[in-house]
């Protein structure tokens, strides 16, 4: 999926692809600016996007077999959360309608077996 048809998506259920198209350029752009300033974007039922800094290092080069230095670097990593996991490996099903990621309605203690 890119970005066009997530718009799309979206557009299905806010009604508008206008409308569609602003919140999730706009949910996109509040993501990348707080990963990009150091802060650890968590959004519960979907992941993590956490920034993180590798080392500088020596690697090799694969052809001549000569030392090479790698500089500091910084990159982003993504940890899926649990129900976005288990619903990838089929250990849960996926619902027919609504958010796949909200959490299960809770039942009252009358209803539970």
């Amino acid at each position: 999926m890119n970005k066009a048809q997530l718009i799309q998506a979206v557009a299905k259920t806010t009604g508008s692809r206008a409308q569609a198209a602003d919140a999730v350029e706009a949910a996109l752009d509040a993501i990348v600016r707080a990963v990009a300033a150091g802060e650890v974007v968590s959004v519960t039922g979907f992941g993590s996007l956490t920034p993180e800094v590798r080392p500088a290092r020596t690697a090799r080069n694969p052809q001549t077999g000569e030392p090479v230095e790698i500089a500091e670097r910084r990159v982003v990593k993504f940890r899926p959360g649990a129900r976005f996991q288990d619903l990838v490996a089929g250990r849960r099903a996926m619902p027919e309608s609504g958010n796949c990621i909200q959490k299960d309605p809770k039942t009252s203690k009358a209803a539970r077996p």
